[in-house]
Formats: C-alpha cells, sequence, structure tokens
C-alpha cells in the first residue's frame, strides 16, 4: 500500500511538471468559460504600431538622431523587453495571434487576404462579458480590409484596409464620418482616444485599444515633423553589400535572400522605387514622432485623471521591419530586425521602472497577460502566458526557453517562400519549403548579425536536427502540420516580373 502511494504521488508529480511545461503549446485544447479570480479589475491601455522595429526608439542608441521623448520616458518609467517577438512577421497575421492568443496556423488568418474564419474569440470579449467598457481605435486590418465593428468592443473607430495617412474616414459605431482640412490620422486617433477616455463610465473599468496606422509605408509624418531629420543618415548595416558582392555565397546565405535585392523588399528596388534608403529612413522617423506624441498625450491624460500609477499601458509593434539587413527592407522573414519588436510596459502599482528583463516574450503573450491583470482566467486555446512575473521578478513563473516562427508564401508577394524557425537564447534555426535552397542556423552569442550561415558545419548537424525536429513537434502539438491554402485568383500585386499574368 505505501508503495502504491508513493508511486500515485510521483505520476501526479510528472502530471503537474508535465502541464506546466507545455503551458506555452496548449493551443488546440477547448475553450474554457470565463471565470473571475478574486483580483481589483485593472484598467489597461494598449497602443498598437505598424512596422516599428525594435530598437528604433531614442534611448536604444541605434540610430543617434532619433528622438522619442515618451517612449524613453515608458522605458525608464516601465519595462523594455528587448526579447519580445512576433509569431508571424507580417500585419493580419499578427494582430490575429495578438487578438486571438494563438499561432496563425490555429486562426488561419495566415496573411493579408486569408478571411476571419468566422469561429475566433477576440480577448476584448472576455473583458467585455466581465463587465469592462472597452474600445477599438485605428487599424484593424485583420484578415480582410473592411472597417465594420468587430466583436468584444464597446465603442469602435476604424478604417478600410490600410488607411489614408491625411483626411482619413473613419466608421464610427456604425456611421462612417470623413475629416477634412489636413486632418492626420494619429492625431486624430489619439484625440478620439483621450475623448473616449474622458467620457468613459468612471464606476467601470476599462480597456483601450489604440491601434496606429503609422508608421507603415508610405510614410508620411505630420507637417509639423516633415523636415526634422531631412538629410540625416543611418549607419548601414554590416550584412548589407554581400547580395551584391556575392560575398553571400561563401557566408552560405540563401539564393532567395540574393534575388529578393533587386525586389519590391530589397534595398536596391525598394517597393518598385529609387528615393534611396536613407531619405526613405528618414521619412519612417519623422513619421514615428507622431507616434511617439500620441504616447505622451495618453499618459498626461493618465496623470491628470490620477490614473498613472494604476493603469497598465502596454506599448508594442506588430511586426518589425529591415533597413538594408541581408539586402533587405521591410519584414516575413525570420531575421531579427524583421521578427522581433518594441514592447514597453509602464505599472507603477505593479512594478518599479527602469528595468530590461531579458527573458523572451511573443505577441500570443498579449491576452493572457491583459485577461490576468482582469482577473480572468485565460482559455484553454491560448498558449501564450502573462508576462507580468517577469516584470515583478517572480523566479518561480514559467519562462520560454525557445520561440517558434512561421510565414506562409503569399501569391502577391511571391519573392519570400514559406518559413518555419525556431529561436533560443543561444541559436536560430531557419526551415524553407516549396523552393530548392539551404536552410539557416546562426550562433546568435557569438554572430548577432546573422552573418555566418552555420548550416553546414559538420559539428553543428545535431543543433540543426534538433532545433528541426522540435518545430515539427510544435506544429505537430498545436494541430500545425499543414499548409493552408485558399483561392487565391488574381494578378500578382508586388510580383514585377510577371505583371498581368494569372
Amino acid at each position: 500500500m505505501k508503495s502504491f502511494k508513493t508511486l500515485l504521488f510521483v505520476l501526479c508529480c510528472l502530471v503537474i511538471v508535465g502541464n506546466r511545461v507545455n503551458a506555452n503549446y496548449e493551443s488546440d485544447t477547448i475553450v474554457s468559460p470565463v471565470k473571475k479570480v478574486k483580483k481589483k479589475p485593472r484598467n489597461v491601455i494598449f497602443i498598437l504600431t505598424d512596422d516599428h522595429r525594435y530598437d528604433y526608439m531614442g534611448f536604444t542608441g541605434k540610430v543617434p538622431w532619433l528622438e522619442t521623448p515618451n517612449m524613453d520616458k515608458l522605458a525608464s518609467e516601465g519595462a523594455y523587453l528587448p526579447n519580445t517577438f512576433v509569431t508571424t512577421s507580417l500585419c493580419s497575421p499578427s494582430r490575429a495571434s495578438i487578438l486571438t492568443g494563438q499561432f496563425s496556423h490555429s486562426h488561419t488568418i495566415v496573411d493579408n487576404q486569408a478571411p476571419d474564419p468566422g469561429n475566433l474569440t477576440y480577448f476584448p470579449q472576455y473583458l467585455e462579458k466581465a463587465g469592462y467598457q472597452t474600445s477599438f481605435f485605428g487599424k484593424w486590418h485583420m484578415g480582410d480590409h473592411g472597417d465594420e465593428p468587430q466583436p468584444g468592443f464597446t465603442h469602435w473607430e476604424s478604417f478600410r484596409g490600410q488607411g489614408v495617412y491625411y483626411n482619413p474616414t473613419l466608421n464610427i459605431n456604425g456611421t462612417r464620418v470623413s475629416y477634412k482640412d489636413s486632418t492626420y490620422i494619429t492625431d486624430l486617433l489619439t484625440e478620439h482616444a483621450v475623448d473616449w477616455l474622458d467620457k468613459r463610465d468612471r464606476n467601470k473599468p476599462f480597456f483601450m485599444y489604440l491601434s496606429h496606422k503609422a508608421v507603415h509605408a508610405a510614410f508620411k509624418p505630420a507637417r509639423r515633423h516633415k523636415g526634422r531629420y531631412k538629410g540625416k543618415r543611418i549607419e548601414l548595416p554590416s550584412t548589407y553589400d554581400q547580395t551584391k558582392t556575392g560575398k553571400y555565397r561563401d557566408l552560405k546565405w540563401p539564393q532567395w535572400v540574393a534575388n529578393q535585392r533587386v525586389s519590391w523588399h530589397g534595398v536596391d528596388y525598394m517597393y518598385h522605387e529609387n528615393d534611396g534608403i536613407y531619405d526613405m529612413v528618414v521619412d519612417y522617423c519623422e513619421t514615428l514622432l507622431g507616434v511617439d506624441e500620441s504616447i505622451g498625450t495618453i499618459m498626461d491624460y493618465l496623470k491628470k485623471e490620477g490614473l498613472d500609477e494604476s493603469t497598465l499601458v502596454i506599448y508594442m509593434g506588430d511586426n518589425g521591419f529591415s533597413w538594408g539587413e541581408h539586402g533587405l527592407i521591410d519584414k516575413r522573414h525570420f531575421y531579427e530586425e524583421s521578427v522581433k519588436v518594441p514592447l514597453l510596459v509602464r505599472c507603477p502599482e505593479l512594478f518599479e521602472g527602469g528595468i530590461t528583463p531579458k527573458q523572451m516574450v511573443q505577441n500570443i503573450d498579449i491576452g493572457p497577460t491583459v485577461l490576468a491583470e482582469a482577473g480572468i482566467n485565460k482559455p484553454g486555446n491560448m498558449p501564450g502566458v502573462s508576462f507580468i512575473p517577469i516584470l515583478t521578478g517572480d523566479t518561480n513563473a514559467p519562462t520560454r526557453k525557445e520561440v517558434f516562427y512561421e510565414y506562409y508564401w503569399e501569391y502577391d508577394f511571391p519573392m519570400t517562400p514559406t518559413v518555419f524557425g525556431m529561436r533560443t537564447d543561444r541559436y536560430k534555426y531557419i526551415k524553407y519549403q516549396g523552393i530548392w535552397d539551404r536552410n539557416e542556423l546562426y550562433d546568435l552569442q557569438n554572430d548577432p548579425d546573422e552573418m555566418y550561415n552555420l548550416i553546414a558545419d559538420p559539428d553543428k548537424q545535431e543543433i540543426a536536427k534538433e532545433m528541426s525536429t522540435a518545430i515539427y513537434d510544435w506544429l505537430g502539438r498545436t494541430n500545425g502540420m499543414h499548409i493552408p491554402l485558399k483561392r487565391t485568383i488574381k494578378y500578382r500585386f508586388g510580383d514585377y516580373k510577371h505583371k498581368n499574368e494569372y
């Protein structure tokens, strides 16, 4: 009897440990009902920007002349998490992962054209059900190009598709309103967001989702910021020239990277224009200034209302952006500048500021984090976890040992192949699908610029094999062992080689 009890105890321990280890990946389980835990619901503001890479902020020093005082202040008073990643570096998939807490192959919005399957639940729906007043302002662009109000938001303001920087039309709770007189979208969304905060029901907790169009191409700064950085230049990355000189062959880079240099997403033919990388980066940074001012306006309001200590403020980008690394611009690929995003978090009531935790976080963690601070148990189909324990220094909290990545080939942009990837603190493995080319393996500790592809090194074969196995294990346990297909019958938007061909 004693040995039986001992065996039972060991088995129970193994189950508990197994559940803990797999907590990040159980995305195929049944959605659990919303249950409130004993916790005062916290007010939350989530600010999302488009194509803002993780290091283009003043305090990082990446661009010495870039000034972002309000982002800098968020970091100094809160936290900057430099190892924050998206599961797919593309607008719609990333936004869907934020809202559903799921991987792209789970929510199936795998690119900017894939439709909402109609069976998704967005985490603000749980907040609304729990008594929160919720609002959405800005770019939705998730699986379609509509601007119609979406579930989970008691107040709604959005625009069609990518929207425009000047003189936008907003769908405000079902009614479209057009703005003229050089109305700038970043300023307009911020003004409306503050107005909603000011008119909210002060007896209810709130969740506000401010989703800026900026800084998406084609970059257009506010008129007051135009010319601020005229003539400024960035230092070109160390991997800028290799696909031009031919050195990439010795470095064992895939051929598709060299081919993409002269495509829509390459430095020699950027968006099929030839303005030059320096001028385009200036436009990008000047456009970012409006976002920084928006953050300042929101924070000033919270302070005026006495809410700045208790409100959880999260600032994030939907994906990163390349500025010449490997001869590329834009995103989609699994290199650091594409997959990493800025994540700034502030809540003095929860944790002391000025910290830079190095743990890896993903966009699928946003929903679980907000729900946890609302006192709501996350549903079982969200593989992410709250990152608040990382900020509070909870050493017993589970931490992510690796991140997984997926990107599915797009009909409009055939230059980038389907990508599956895995990254640990030390290594990154990139596996391509449907293309006759080599995979990639980088030692990030010794080669942070991802210059030297180690995929052919004899002493690295076991590492590559183990990481490839881990990718398939991840896809297997999350129902991702398939390539999502959809009907796409049209001319390719971004394929300059084959215009007017189906």
